[in-house]
């Protein structure tokens, strides 16, 4: 009975350190969105795409979404061009594993022809998973000057 109960302390205790080691912090958060952001700003696909889950979906300010080797793409198109951009107000939120953040995100250039001046709040996911932080999902929603809710 004792080496069962030995064992089961043992057991929990390793299970405990590992869950421990996975817990994800607020700099591995902001480190990992701006990895994201500069890989956007220097059109670096391979760090745009080293942070992203393989289940990353960016959901749309029209209502629809947009699949992970899309947004990779488009951080390489040659019609999308930033101008200048910016990141604020940070707001993580830690849970375990999993990062919710709160970002205001500024962006002024040209997409496929059409010019874009946007002020947006974001809503990113992260989660810590083998060691490894990515971004699961985000939405940004335009900042409107006329609140009419909230």
């Amino acid at each position: 009975m004792k080496r069962r109960t030995v064992f089961f302390l043992l057991l929990a205790a390793a299970m405990y350190s590992c869950n421990q080691n996975q817990a994800i912090t607020k700099e591995e958060v902001i480190n990992v969105i701006k990895k994201f952001d500069d890989g956007w700003e220097n059109k670096n696909l391979n760090a745009v795409d080293s942070v992203l889950a393989p289940a990353y979906v960016y959901f749309t300010q029209s209502g629809g979404t947009f699949s992970r080797d899309s947004v990779v793409a488009t951080a390489g198109e040659n019609s999308y061009h930033l101008q200048n951009m910016s990141r604020t107000e940070f707001v993580v939120t830690l849970y375990g594993n999993t990062a919710i953040v709160s970002t205001r995100w500024k962006g002024k250039g040209t997409y496929r022809g059409t010019p874009f001046d946007e002020d947006q709040r974001c809503s990113i996911m992260l989660i810590k998973k083998n060691h490894k932080v990515e971004i699961l999902s985000e939405h940004c929603t335009p900042i409107k000057t006329n609140s009419i809710f909230h």
